[in-house]
């Protein structure tokens, strides 16, 4: 197995660990430290994968992630490729080869060099840019049945896998001072800028090694050593500081709001045989106080004809492949440029062995220096020269050449070569900072967007920000560090470096490249992976299409998996020529995030399997279960639903235990509830904002029932608040709502209430919940409570009060009721709940009470008519419709959903309003969500009045009864309804929703 292009020495490569890998199924050789790209390279593979829509062939042409052709799917060994565990759509740029590798070409059949989907190239005439808005549009009926169908069975690149992914994925959250993305010169000095004055920082870049550009910069230097030394003591620099975390193969791929990041590590892709607990990928979550963007610059292309085939290549690649993995690009190379760049390139590869056929320069003038070197060299130079095309089909084989005049570009003849570098100049990296919503400025100097004014706490350094040479970009970098570290909090200055080398170059094109070849006969691609051409934008232009935004998606040009970091500012410029407007004003797409491909384990991480839909389980639950207990799924929670005896189905055992809570006492599992503390000097004002209830004058020690509204004025959620200190409440919310409650609570607090001084803390896993319900409730827990007086004086109903029990352990306990009973809710740490249950357990057994679940819960609070937020609401009940306008602080000026109460529909006549209902015949048991109607059997189309919203049999009343909403309820009282059923209609009384105890006598028993 011979590697045809290796250089005989040279490159980071480890030339004493050969790599055994195969593509397609054939076996080649590589070294440790080669991509899967750079060993293709080395053994004279071009042609690895075929385009989307024409399916041409297409080779690499990059060596980094922004790698538009070069997508193949990779399985860890031929094993796992065998039985269809591989990962399609990688960039074979960032592909780490190691011994077993199996990659495979994507989108061709049967094979990658005869593919019959290249019959589209044929055909491409008919499937020009927005073909398929004009031809899928009739027959409007083959849509379904033929046109998807056929769409959905061509789209894609890989195939995705069929099989289960059988590796694991972490995350992880961190916080730091300054985070740095990207690990080039610019990054590196900005970390040691940052790491110097004392700030925590992180340092992420997606390669497999930090240094960038560096790593391949031949003859430079950096404070006396060599680029790659110094980027090797920097380094040791940083990785000896503990408050520094340094993240090779780790992608910064999104950007949100208030400096929050989101990273993928790559973390044993790398790996033959992984150590089976390390993770495939991690998530990392970010929260940094600043960031340093330092994402450096994308080389590029020139649009010519011809420019996709494989052999066509950026400068700035090749320079690579020969410099950092000792791999020519070509046996016989051709440079096209604009820029001094490629000429650096072009040296940099004729002095590791390579021949370089000519360098054709766009410029009529290039640098005098570049051309005396390039003489030295041997290296055939031609100014203002274009390429107008190459030759070859699955290789390149000769460039053709156009000498540029003011009569036009005339032809100069072609030249014998394998390999194509082009250069069209620099496009600084900007995505991150557009993903951070800040703006772009047009800079005409180098024909290039730079990052404008930041939005977040950031800042870009070196050549994202089109800073340029080494000197400038290091400069910069430790500017920006050291001014992150300082805006975190931590005095410093910038280090200085002295730098030599990697100077400062100049020109670039935009645009296609001009050509005296047949303009209706060939074409020149912005767009690779889409194969989008100057033709196809031009059309769109022709279409009536004046905005990018609106180019971009009749075209398809930059929604490939680069997002346009190749294509984009060559389709603006073609756009705007033919739109006869500058570039600013045809507009920039939005950079989104994810800044290149995220595998979707990496996403979901550990939610898949059972874990996909976590199970919460109580400190109570096992003592349940124990007992022979129900379960039933309340959010996330399994809850105790009844505890049936021997022989008892659920509606005996729910009887059984309403009976028992009523006339003596039950406990129940009330833990599962949401729990959040709420704590400032702002506390009560915060409150007095998101609940209807006014809270001001609420003692401490003292409950309220509180009542929150969305902004349309709806009930979202409800629960019971108590006071604990002039700064610091303890609120309840349901079950199923306390994400959605501290969300909204949060929401607020940070984007309309600046001005309050409060911090909420989300306490639901902190407080296990017992609450013991009935007449004989004090005396199940007076024994056990050791420094609180129950007496009624000194602890009333609806009051809180903080001590201990069972001899030291600490406890919140509510005096309140969900049953209509008097009653007692004991918070305690969950470590301690199954201890103090127990012990509760004991006395409520002795006093002949017993253990009730969720549905025995739901009937109790029904007969007192109390609600329940989303079984009485649905989204679109007001406090009013449900009799809860006592709940309403009527001097208050403003809360959330205040001014809604106050619309025209919300006030109107023949709102939907709670009231009970009672089955004429005493014995039905009328169904939940069941409608109910003036008539027995109302005609076909007769609206309904309203709906059930609870029914259960009660034993207090010894009947079925049922809470409704129904259009002007409380005028309806005593009037007979009826509620259609297929059986015929059941005649039901409008009542009162109050069923028992409705003076409310029995909550200080």
């Amino acid at each position: 197995m011979t590697q045809e292009n290796r250089t005989t020495e040279g490159g980071r490569i480890d030339r004493g660990t050969p790599v055994s890998f195969t593509f397609d199924g054939k076996r080649y050789a590589g070294f440790a430290g080669d991509t899967l790209a750079s060993a293709l390279l080395a053994n004279d593979v071009h042609l690895v994968g075929r385009s989307f829509k024409y399916h041409r062939p297409r080779g690499i042409v990059t060596a980094g992630s922004e790698e538009p052709n070069a997508l193949v799917g990779v399985a860890r060994s031929q094993a796992k490729h065998a039985s269809g565990e591989a990962t399609p759509n990688l960039r074979a740029t960032q592909v780490e080869i190691h011994d077993g590798l199996a990659a495979e070409s994507q989108n061709r059949w049967p094979s990658l060099s005869f593919d019959i989907g290249a019959v589209n190239d044929k055909f491409s005439p008919l499937f020009v840019a927005g073909f398929y808005y004009k031809t899928f549009m009739w027959p409007k009926s083959f849509w379904n049945k033929v046109y998807e169908p056929f769409i959905r069975a061509a789209a894609g690149l890989g195939k995705a896998p069929k099989k289960p992914d059988t590796d694991t994925y972490a995350n992880t959250y961190a916080h730091c001072d300054v985070l740095v993305a990207g690990g080039g010169p610019a990054g590196l000095a900005a970390a040691l800028g940052a790491a110097r004055n004392g700030a925590r920082v992180i340092l992420a870049d997606e390669q497999a090694e930090f240094g960038g550009s560096l790593l391949h910069e031949a003859g430079a230097e950096i404070d006396g050593m060599s680029a790659a030394d110094w980027v090797k003591a920097a380094l040791g620099e940083l990785s000896g500081n503990e408050r520094v975390t340094l993240l090779p193969r780790t992608t910064v791929f999104g950007y949100f709001n208030q400096n929050f990041l989101a990273l993928a590590e790559r973390v044993t892709d790398h790996l033959a045989e992984p150590d089976p607990s390390l993770p495939r990928e991690r998530m990392w979550q970010v929260r940094a106080r600043e960031v340093v963007i330092a994402s450096g610059a994308i080389e590029r292309p020139l649009v010519f004809p011809e420019n996709d085939r494989p052999g066509v290549m950026m400068a700035e690649a090749g320079r690579i492949y020969a410099n950092r993995f000792g791999v020519l690009p070509g046996r016989r190379t051709a440079v096209a440029t604009a820029c001094d760049s490629a000429w650096r390139g072009a040296f940099d590869i004729a002095e590791a062995g390579g021949a370089i056929a000519v360098i054709a320069d766009l410029r009529a003038d290039p640098p005098a220096a570049l051309v005396e070197r390039a003489k030295s060299l041997g290296i055939p130079v031609e100014a203002g020269c274009a390429v107008t095309g190459v030759i070859g089909k699955t290789r390149v084989k000769r460039v053709l050449l156009g000498r540029m005049s003011e009569a036009g570009v005339l032809s100069a003849g072609e030249v014998e070569a394998d390999c194509l570098l082009m250069s069209g100049g620099w496009t600084p990296n900007v995505s991150l900072h557009s993903q951070a919503r800040g703006k772009l400025d047009w800079n005409a100097q180098i024909g290039a967007f730079l990052p404008g004014n930041p939005v977040q706490a950031q800042r870009s350094a070196g050549s994202c920000k089109g800073v340029d040479g080494l000197a400038e970009v290091l400069a910069d970098g430790a500017r920006a560090g050291a001014a992150a570290a300082n805006a975190a909090g931590h005095d410093g200055k910038a280090p200085t470096f002295a730098a030599t080398g990697g100077e400062a170059g100049s020109g670039w094109w935009l645009g296609a490249v001009p050509h005296d070849r047949d303009a209706a006969r060939v074409r020149a691609f912005v767009d690779f992976q889409n194969d989008v051409t100057a033709k196809d934008v031009k059309l769109a232009v022709r279409e009536g299409m004046q905005s990018i935004e609106h180019i971009k998606r009749y075209t398809t040009t930059g929604m490939a998996t680069d997002q346009g970091r190749l294509s984009n500012m060559n389709a603006l410029s073609i756009a705007s020529t033919a739109l006869g407007n500058e570039i600013p004003q045809v507009g920039l797409t939005t950079f989104r995030q994810p800044y290149t491909p995220v595998t979707l384990g990496t996403l979901a991480t550990t939610s898949r399997g059972d874990l996909f839909d976590p199970v919460r389980r109580t400190p109570i639950h096992d003592w349940a279960a124990e007992q022979g207990a129900a379960f039933e799924d309340v959010a996330l929670w399994k809850r105790a639903w009844y505890f049936p005896k021997a022989g008892e189905d659920m509606h005996g055992a729910v009887a059984r235990e309403c009976r028992t809570v009523r006339e003596s006492l039950g406990i129940f599992d009330a833990t599962t509830l949401g729990k959040i503390e709420i704590v400032g000097p702002d506390a009560a004002e915060f409150l007095n904002r998101i609940y209807t209830n006014p809270w001001t004058k609420l003692g401490v020690g003292r409950l309220r029932y509180g009542l929150m509204l969305n902004e349309a004025g709806f009930i979202m959620d409800d629960g019971v608040v108590g006071r604990l200190a002039e700064d610091r409440f303890h609120i309840t919310t349901t079950t199923g709502g306390a994400p959605r409650v501290l969300a909204h609570m949060e929401d607020y607090l940070q984007t309309e209430w600046g001005d309050l001084n409060v911090w909420l803390t989300s306490t639901t896993e902190q407080w296990a919940v017992i609450a013991v319900q009935g007449p004989k409730a004090r005396e199940a827990i007076a024994p056990l409570v050791d420094d609180i007086d129950l007496a009624t004086d000194a602890f009333p109903h609806m009051s809180v009060r903080e001590g201990h029990v069972m001899g030291g352990v600490p406890c919140r306990l509510f005096r309140m009721s969900f049953t209509g009973e008097a009653g007692y809710e004991v918070n305690v740490p969950p470590s301690r709940a199954r201890a103090v249950w127990e012990a509760i357990w004991s006395n409520v057994e002795k006093l002949g009470g017993c253990a009730y679940g969720t549905e025995t819960m739901h009937v109790l609070r029904a007969e007192k008519g109390f609600i329940i937020v989303g079984q009485e609401t649905d989204g679109t009940v007001t406090p009013d419709d449900v009799g809860m306008t006592w709940a309403i602080g009527k001097k208050k000026p403003d809360f959330v959903g205040k001014r809604s109460l106050a619309r025209p529909d919300l006030v109107a006549e023949g709102r939907k309003q709670m009231v009970g209902l009672l089955t004429k015949d005493g014995k039905t048991l009328l169904e939940e969500g069941a409608q109910v109607t003036v008539e027995r059997t109302p005609a076909r189309g007769t609206s309904a009045l309203g709906h059930v919203t609870s029914s259960y049999h009660s034993p207090a009343a010894d009947r079925p009864i049922a809470l409704a909403m129904i259009a002007n309820g409380r005028a309806r009282l005593g009037e007979t309804l009826h509620v259609p059923m297929p059986d015929g209609g059941i005649a039901v009384e409008v009542v009162q929703p109050v069923f028992v105890d409705p003076e409310g006598s029995r909550l200080n028993v």
